[in-house]
């Protein structure tokens, strides 16, 4: 097997030169970099991991931490991140901690402090200045996804704005009488999601002259059979007692919520749209099988655009600029409205011109 003392005698350089080169650690010009590179390649020499590690004192590792592992979203800011990080060389170490609660202190206070990675992804959790500024002390950056962390870059959604996008897409078409299914208490702890969507939903209703009306809020979880017993303890009172006590649009706060409840509409004997418009959140890989509305937000996208803040500060080939990039950055990701076939005008409105993706 080839070593370094080979790659340097073919290249004409030093074995420091060559170190420099392929670790990307080092003043190296680009004419020597490309000699020493194409000198490895032709004789199949492989960095080894462990022996960079000890030159470096870095692992080209990093680890993401997430609450859940079966939720779509998580898996989707995953295979985002991963990507990046893997074109750069890096590997990834997942912790889940999802468990009994006996796992988060494990990670934090081990794991990744014993130096098994160079920097910390979160996704969707909210971590503690404590957590934060023990990874900081020693040298590993942190960077999150969902919302502010103190001391670390950030991606993140306005999710007010997004409420009130879904809801005056539904007042577009005409609908006034809009409910909307949000999220049970223990969702709103981490960044205030749920709370922040149906502010968004409430302050779209009052700039249309309409009084939010609590009666049409309904909790649910996140998930399809949430948002399916969400909407018809929504549904079913109304159409016993009303046809007018009956919403003629919903917008929930995600799109398993939304599909939901369309399949609670269907069973009730509601078309959607002819009886109820649907609108969600996410763009969820099911949201354009069943013809659903929402306002996406890019979750992949996310995830490479976390793990790119990550890499301006521990790769530094790759720098951007002076130090000042270094400081904690708070990324805004921008969000669409993607129209289908579950919203429409009220029956008894006439339909107005619109755009469907």
């Amino acid at each position: 097997m080839p070593g370094i003392s080979d790659v340097a005698r073919l290249a004409g350089v030093s074995t420091a030169t060559v170190s420099r080169a392929l670790s990307g650690n080092g003043a190296v010009s680009a004419e020597t970099r490309v000699r020493v590179t194409q000198a490895a390649a032709s004789l199949g020499y492989v960095v080894s991991s462990d022996a960079s590690s000890l030159a470096s004192g870095r692992t080209r590792n990093v680890g993401v931490v997430v609450s859940h592992l079966s939720r779509w979203y998580f898996t989707a800011v995953i295979e985002g991140a991963q990507r990046v990080l893997l074109q750069r060389g890096y590997d990834v170490t997942l912790y889940n901690l999802g468990g009994e609660g006996e796992e988060r202190p494990r990670v934090f206070e081990h794991h990744l402090l014993r130096g098994r990675v160079d920097a910390v992804i979160a996704v969707a959790l909210k971590l503690t200045e404590d957590e934060i500024g023990r990874l900081l002390a020693i040298g590993k950056p942190v960077a999150g996804v969902g919302g502010p962390l103190p001391g670390a870059s950030t991606v993140t959604i306005d999710d007010v704005h997004v409420g009130r996008l879904a809801t005056e897409h539904l007042l577009a078409l005409g609908h006034r009488r809009i409910a909307h299914l949000g999220g049970r208490p223990e969702f709103d702890l981490e960044f205030h999601v749920p709370t922040s969507r149906r502010l968004g939903y409430e302050a779209a209703l009052l700039a249309a002259g309409i009084a939010p009306d609590p009666a049409l809020s309904v909790a649910g979880d996140f998930t399809i059979p949430g948002g399916h017993e969400a909407a018809r303890r929504l549904l079913e009172p109304a159409l016993l007692e009303s046809a007018q006590r009956r919403p003629t649009a919903v917008f929930a706060a995600s799109d398993e919520m939304a599909i939901g409840a369309v399949l609670a509409a269907r069973e009730l004997g509601l078309s959607v749209p002819g009886d109820l418009s649907v609108i969600g959140v996410d763009d969820h890989p099911l949201a354009a099988f069943f013809g659903l509305s929402t306002v996406a937000q890019h979750v992949e996208r996310q995830g490479e655009q976390v793990a790119e803040l990550l890499l301006r500060t521990i790769d530094p080939p790759r720098r951007h600029g002076p130090a000042a990039d270094d400081a904690p950055t708070t990324l805004h990701s921008p969000v669409d409205l993607v129209v289908r076939t579950s919203t429409a005008a009220p029956a008894d409105h006439p339909t107005p011109t619109t755009r469907n993706a």
